[in-house]
């Protein structure tokens, strides 16, 4: 069993998480901004089914990406070199999580409803959460977002419409992340899209250990601190 948390319930341990289905933690509470950033400083993340209760959880092991550990291919280099995609940051954040919320082939719903679509656009304008944009001029043909905390990047969701648009927004936030001296990206569950980039999973003690260290890391630069909300570019240079 589980623990159903009330409006201010702390978050139960996270080695208490069930084994099957791994790491589910607890299930209840309210999903605003103040409660996942608590989790988050605690290794937890939501993650249910819109019309569901929430659920919180924490698995072990933990897949993370480290930045400098961002796997290019040669196809993607070149792609890079290029540089005929845009990639802006926090320009339509919250377009960019109903592109990640739109139905996909061979699945029958999203995860990201409402309820989570509001908590992670206040985070947005709390200056947490941030999203990572490529465009084909005005269009906007991929990107990510997630949650940015002293010098911890949480990885929550990207999309793609059109050729490798999500893997280069994903290696220009890997190289500014890696310039900025942050030291992982969480990406919570172990995928082959994910393990073929760089990613790998490390056990849960550890996760949280480097975890503790890093949100009380000072960013190494304003446009991912608390309370700056700023759109801009990334430098076009990166991977020249």
């Amino acid at each position: 069993m589980i623990p159903w948390l009330a409006r201010d319930t702390p978050f139960p341990p996270v080695e208490s998480a069930l084994v099957s289905p791994n790491g589910l933690l607890a299930a209840g509470g309210e999903l605003n901004a103040h409660r996942v950033l608590e989790a988050y400083c605690q290794g937890i993340f939501p993650w249910f089914n819109p019309g569901e209760p929430v659920l919180w959880w924490s698995p072990d092991p933990r897949m993370v990406l480290i930045p400098s550990e961002f796997r290019i291919s040669r196809s993607l280099s070149r792609t890079l070199r290029n540089g005929a995609i845009e990639v802006r940051c926090d320009t339509s954040f919250e377009q960019v999580m109903r592109c990640c919320a739109a139905p996909r082939e061979a699945q029958s719903g999203t995860w990201i409803g409402e309820d989570m679509i509001a908590a992670y656009c206040e985070l947005h304008r709390m200056g947490y959460a941030h999203s990572v944009e490529t465009w084909e001029g005005d269009r906007l043909v991929g990107g990510l977002y997630g949650v940015s905390i002293g010098r911890m990047f949480y990885g929550e969701s990207m999309f793609s419409l059109a050729s490798n648009a999500s893997k280069i927004a994903l290696a220009h936030l890997a190289r500014q992340l890696e310039r900025w001296q942050f030291g992982m990206i969480d990406c919570q569950m172990n995928t082959p899209h994910l393990a073929s980039l760089g990613a790998r999973e490390i056990p849960r003690s550890e996760f949280i250990a480097r975890l503790k260290e890093l949100i009380h890391c000072t960013p190494a630069n304003e446009r991912f601190s608390p309370g700056h909300q700023t759109a801009w570019q990334f430098d076009r240079d990166l991977f020249r």
